[in-house]
């Protein structure tokens, strides 16, 4: 990799632009913010022009008519775009925010507080709403930021990016703190992933593939954001028509999402009555069900389309009106399927009994575990954070959805007065 790579050239700039962004008070970040919001409004049709070019190659190249409407942009979505990044400006700025802090019986005083993670690159897959939403909530948090989109949406993230740098130079700010990786082929994700020393952090958004090219192939630590293979468990003890409910929920009302359920697991003390309700319940939502043995009985006579499950079922995060079921002798059971089969992302229980409940939160291991609530609630705005910048199924730094907080470290500062070291208390070896 040269040194005079565009790519590195791009990451050394937002490394200087990191530097300067990094003391600026809460009230520059939120006027280049809200210079971004109206900028956004102002240029909707060059915005909507551009990525009309990419919906029509999009098109021409027989892309799945769900995925053009991930990628199409209408001055309606840009509205929404625009709002929402003045929902980031009423965020609290964590920068400088105190962590801990105490002092020594010697006088010193120590407080960790939160300061930016630096420059944080993101590659992502064809959604241009995340280029502003990146952008607005890295700049919030004091740091610089290399969107790299997929090429389906290069021409829509570079008129993005061309609004969103003018903005931010208008209020005063180096237009150099919003980047977009230059070029379209690999090789320029390659260098970003191998950018280490002027990228601090990378943060995949998009599909298994994607997330396990970036962790496995990079260099730069990665925040990684997880697939979702989310469980529905059915206790023993639990309301019928609240359990079909929160399935529904879960699996039906948006179905290409990482928090929709992919599995329901139902204990075989209450599937003799729960099945039948929950399979017409999913019939009628078009759900296929891909069944065990247990399941396919139940499914004689029922209106739902119902398949026999394989072992492949039990790890699938579909993304579609599909759903794999099995009846499970306990909660234990239940629990240890996903432990085998789960990405680690939400797990709900439906339950009337607080015992079943504390039970399933302590032995399940995953981002997030819903009692009697949807999986769908697995995300920043309904947590209360206001947006998110993706949802970390990792354990260190950053687990579950990720808020302005989550794209900052911390340091220590020490303060004394004239205070020295003295000699150790004790002295290991030697």
């Amino acid at each position: 990799m040269s040194i005079d790579s565009p790519v590195l050239a791009a990451a050394r700039r937002a490394r200087a632009a990191a530097a300067v962004l990094a003391p600026l008070p809460r009230s520059a970040k939120d006027a280049a913010l809200l210079a971004i919001a109206e900028a956004l409004l102002a240029r909707s049709a060059e915005i909507t022009a551009a990525n009309a070019e990419d919906v029509a190659r999009a098109r021409a190249a027989g892309t799945a008519e769900s995925v053009v409407d991930r990628l199409a942009l209408t001055g309606e979505r840009i509205a929404a775009i625009a709002a929402d990044v003045r929902g980031v400006v009423a965020l609290p700025d964590p920068v400088g925010e105190v962590v801990r802090g105490y002092t020594l019986p010697n006088g010193l005083d120590v407080r960790q507080v939160r300061v930016p993670l630096g420059v944080v690159g993101i590659i992502y897959e064809a959604r241009p709403n995340v280029t502003v939403d990146a952008a607005a909530l890295c700049l919030k948090s004091g740091n610089a930021v290399l969107l790299r989109g997929s090429a389906s949406a290069y021409r829509s993230n570079t008129a993005l990016v061309a609004v969103l740098r003018d903005a931010v130079a208008a209020a005063g700010l180096p237009a150099d703190v919003i980047q977009l990786v230059p070029g379209e082929s690999r090789e320029s994700v390659t260098e970003l992933m191998r950018a280490r020393g002027l990228v601090d952090v990378l943060i995949p958004r998009g599909g298994a593939a994607l997330i396990r090219t970036v962790v496995e192939g990079s260099t730069v630590p990665v925040i990684e954001t997880g697939t979702g293979n989310c469980h529905v468990y059915v206790d023993a003890r639990t309301d019928l028509a609240m359990a079909v409910g929160i399935l529904l929920n879960s699996k039906a009302q948006r179905v290409s999402v990482c928090n929709a359920a992919e599995t329901l697991l139902v204990h075989q003390d209450v599937a003799e009555e729960f099945l039948p309700l929950a399979l017409a319940a999913l019939a009628e939502a078009g759900v296929t069900v891909h069944g065990d043995e247990a399941v396919l009985k139940a499914a004689v006579g029922s209106p739902a389309t119902v398949v026999a499950a394989t072992d492949e079922d039990w790890g699938a995060e579909y993304l579609s009106l599909d759903l794999a079921a099995a009846v499970v002798p306990s909660l234990e059971a239940a629990v240890e399927h996903i432990r085998r089969w789960s990405s680690g992302h939400t797990e709900a229980i439906v339950t009337t009994s607080q015992a079943a409940a504390r039970r399933f939160t302590q032995l399940v291991d995953s981002t997030t575990v819903a009692v009697n609530a949807s999986t769908r609630f697995t995300d920043g705005s309904e947590f209360g954070f206001g947006a998110e910048i993706g949802i970390s199924t990792q354990k260190l730094h950053a687990r579950g959805p990720m808020g302005l907080p989550e794209l900052t470290s911390t340091k220590y500062i020490v303060t004394g007065d004239g205070h020295v070291r003295g000699e150790d208390r004790q002295t290991v070896g030697g």
